[in-house]
């Protein structure tokens, strides 16, 4: 429904119904997002903001206070289902990277279910996956996925639950894949990874190499594809604009990704940091697994003093 007909009534899933018993006008609400993808919109007292799309289950906008944007969507993102959105914060889910099924998995290219929602001081949304014939075809499993996304003033608040609802154990691999934009590519640095070893994806990801990162700053002068194991601290990633922090809860690894100029229009603009469980994980039948994730970010002083006073010899830049 392109028309945004649906806004405010509801649809034959049930979803605004869901969305009006727990959600607070102006803090939660269902919104025509791009393309007309049924989108849910996040907007905190502070002035920072979120928007989700059911199709994905993807964070498309996450915005601080001050309007800054963090996420990048990249200019060949579409937004009609013939494939999973390219931007935001994607999920890559039963199957990270390449494998026997698609491409980072299903969970980004199918429809989740709005089954909560809350707008009190902390804007939530809480989505739902569940198998159908369609995941089955390719994975043959019985699940539950819940995927919550809170806003908590400047931070973007993220937890994933897997259910195993058969009556088999299976394995799957998981990441967020958040893409973050960036001022430039080539002044863009990660901090948090120093000591760990990482897998070396660009020359053959189903045959990675093995390295031990010996730099306090990971900066970026090529394709990189790397996954940084047994990442425990938090990551720092200085965008440019100020630094972007990810704080994580049983994500044991870190990816970082820039596919350089194979994406020649737009690779200066963005690289990916994301959670990652990169190893198989095993549930029986019954059991859980959760992932959480605090992204938050602090502006860089001189930029925000140069935003208000623009004029201020500190902040004019002279050609030679």
């Amino acid at each position: 429904m392109r028309d945004g007909s649906w806004i405010g009534q509801d649809r034959s899933d049930g979803t605004a119904t869901k969305l009006g018993q727990h959600g607070k006008p102006g803090a939660v609400e269902l919104k025509e997002g791009r393309g007309g993808l049924p989108t849910v919109a996040l907007k905190h007292p502070d002035g920072s903001s979120a928007e989700v799309t059911l199709f994905g289950g993807c964070v498309t906008s996450w915005k601080t206070s001050g309007g800054t944007e963090i996420l990048y969507i990249r200019p060949d993102a579409v937004f009609d289902k013939s494939k999973p959105i390219s931007g935001g914060i994607p999920h890559c889910f039963p199957q990270f990277g390449p494998g026997p099924i698609q491409l980072h998995g299903f969970a980004r290219n199918l429809d989740w279910e709005l089954v909560g929602a809350s707008g009190d001081g902390k804007p939530q949304v809480q989505l739902q996956l569940t198998d159908s014939d369609k995941t089955r075809s390719m994975w043959p499993h019985a699940f539950k996925a819940v995927y919550t996304v809170t806003l908590e003033g400047d931070q973007l608040l993220t937890e994933l639950q897997v259910h195993n609802t058969c009556k088999q154990a299976f394995e799957f691999t998981a990441s967020l894949h958040s893409y973050f934009g960036v001022e430039d590519i080539e002044t863009t640095a990660v901090q948090g990874l120093k000591g760990l070893e990482y897998l070396d994806r660009v020359a053959d990801a189903k045959h990675p190499t093995l390295h031990k990162e010996l730099r306090e700053l990971v900066t970026l002068s090529g394709p990189v594809d790397a996954v940084y194991r047994g990442a425990k601290r938090p990551v720092r990633l200085d965008n440019g604009k100020g630094t972007v922090t990810l704080t994580s809860t049983n994500w044991p690894d870190v990816v970082v990704w820039t596919p350089w100029t194979a994406m020649q229009a737009c690779y200066k603009e963005f690289v990916c940091v994301e959670n990652a469980q990169f190893g198989s994980v095993e549930l029986a039948p019954g059991e859980s697994w959760t992932a959480k994730t605090a992204f938050g970010f602090a502006e860089d002083p001189l930029e925000k003093f140069c935003g208000e006073n623009p004029e201020d010899p500190q902040c004019i830049v002279y050609d030679n």
